[in-house]
């Protein structure tokens, strides 16, 4: 049996619960939540496991050493004691990057250089040689991690941030992050048990993730490369067989729907869906949100929205203008669905004008954001609450039995494109998957 080591997932802010759940799932063992972080053990497969499969984290780091340090001598003077020939040698290149939350240490760059000599000294008092730094697409990336008078030296296992799934070939302005479009969706208790409609999709990434959530499809396979490929000590066995384990992927039975009123916002979202090989569950269309109607109505569905935020907050008339619409269309066109808004703008979501029932706070990027939950019933506020009361995480479990009076209008038809759309051939050894993206082939 492999031994079991320490490793740290990084994500963002408000994501560390979600991300523990995550880790805890894929067989990770004593598992603890931080600041942005959580830590947790286990072995090799778990290691590519995490970097494979884990939706809300940013990337994954293995620590290799830990130490107190009063100074900058004292940082090299440790790190020199590192066999650095453990993980790396004179051929291979490296960067190092520093995040540091210290009055001792003040400059990440200068904890940054005297790593970097640590280690070039280290080979040049061998062999009168040293490794190349590179900047871009090293061989090794190495992180430190100082917190007052801490410091951690690891090992970054996934080089580019997770985020980063892969698919996306087209973008938008501002364009949602996806490991938070993720967690917003998991916090929502998605798992494609139902419809779910993002009628301001921008470039697509809330559509996508929700696709790969109900369809179990790990977000990883899209990527390119791991930096843990590169380690010397690299299981390809190991990880081709975790790349092509299909076992978990499930069927989804609902359907997706994501549309935006910008021409150039559905563009670049048909462009990412055809990316990722989704066509088949996701159905786009242009039109504004008031414009949409439902021939069944939308009881249970989910509705998940990234407006604008404004640049002015609180100041923008047509700010508040669309998010009182938003909350038109809200009561009015979905009914019997649970929406999820995120927004930077307090003033605007008051727009709204419905009570929200859980507002969770996270990070878009540098602006701090709430996320809302709307509980879109017909009648009359006092009179949903007198039936269900407080239910578990506040959402009621017998919604079907409330009397709701859905729309009958002709349902909006939200298709990608008028023709054929491309095929994106099938992952080896996985024919029935003929419209998803293959893992690259013969290009590690």
């Amino acid at each position: 049996m492999e031994a079991e080591f320490d490793m740290i997932a990084k994500t963002f802010k408000g994501l560390e619960n979600v991300l523990a759940e995550e880790i805890t799932g894929i067989g990770g063992n004593d598992v603890q939540i931080g600041r942005r972080a959580v830590t947790f053990r286990g072995d090799k497969s778990i290691l590519y496991k995490a970097n494979i499969c884990l939706r809300t984290a940013s990337r994954v780091l293995v620590p290799i050493a830990s130490f107190r340090a009063d100074d900058a001598d004292e940082v090299y003077a440790k790190a020199k004691e590192i066999d650095w020939e453990q993980y790396m040698t004179l051929t291979t290149t490296f960067s190092i990057d520093a995040t540091v939350y210290s009055e001792t240490f003040k400059h990440s760059r200068y904890v940054t250089y005297k790593v970097k000599d640590a280690i070039a000294d280290f080979f040049n008092e061998k062999y009168g040689k040293r490794p190349s730094v590179r900047v871009t697409e090293p061989d090794l990336y190495i992180n430190v991690h100082i917190a007052e008078r801490t410091v951690t030296i690891s090992l970054d296992s996934s080089g580019e941030s997770l985020h980063k799934r892969g698919w996306r070939v087209a973008t938008t302005e501002a364009p949602i992050n996806e490991a938070l479009a993720a967690g917003m969706l998991m916090m929502a208790g998605w798992k494609g048990q139902s419809d779910l409609y993002d009628p301001m999709c921008g470039s697509g990434t809330i559509a996508i993730e929700a696709a790969l959530i109900a369809l179990n499809i790990p977000p990883g396979l899209f990527r390119k490369h791991f930096a843990f490929e590169n380690w010397q000590d690299f299981n390809k066995d190991l990880f081709d067989t975790l790349m092509s384990d299909d076992a978990d992927e499930r069927e989804f039975e609902h359907k997706i729907y994501a549309s935006d009123a910008g021409y150039y916002a559905l563009q670049a979202a048909m462009k990412n869906v055809r990316s990722a090989g989704l066509q088949k569950y996701i159905e786009l269309k242009q039109i504004r949100m008031e414009e949409i109607r439902h021939e069944q109505g939308t009881p249970d569905a989910l509705v998940v929205i990234n407006p604008p935020y404004g640049e002015r907050l609180g100041q923008d008339k047509n700010i508040m203008d669309l998010y009182a619409n938003i909350g038109t269309a809200l009561k009015h066109q979905f009914t019997g669905a649970t929406a999820w808004i995120i927004s930077a703008n307090e003033d605007a979501l008051k727009c709204i004008g419905l009570k929200p029932a859980e507002k969770i706070h996270l990070l878009n990027g540098e602006l701090d954001c709430l996320y809302n939950r709307y509980e879109l019933f017909a009648g009359e506020h006092k009179e949903w609450k007198a039936a269900f009361g407080k239910a578990s995480h506040g959402r009621p479990q017998n919604k079907k039995d409330y009397d709701r009076h859905p729309h009958t209008d002709k349902r909006v038809q939200l298709s990608a494109t008028g023709r054929k759309d491309r095929q994106v051939p099938a992952r080896a050894k996985r024919p029935q998957q003929t419209a998803r993206v293959p893992r690259r082939t013969g290009q590690r």
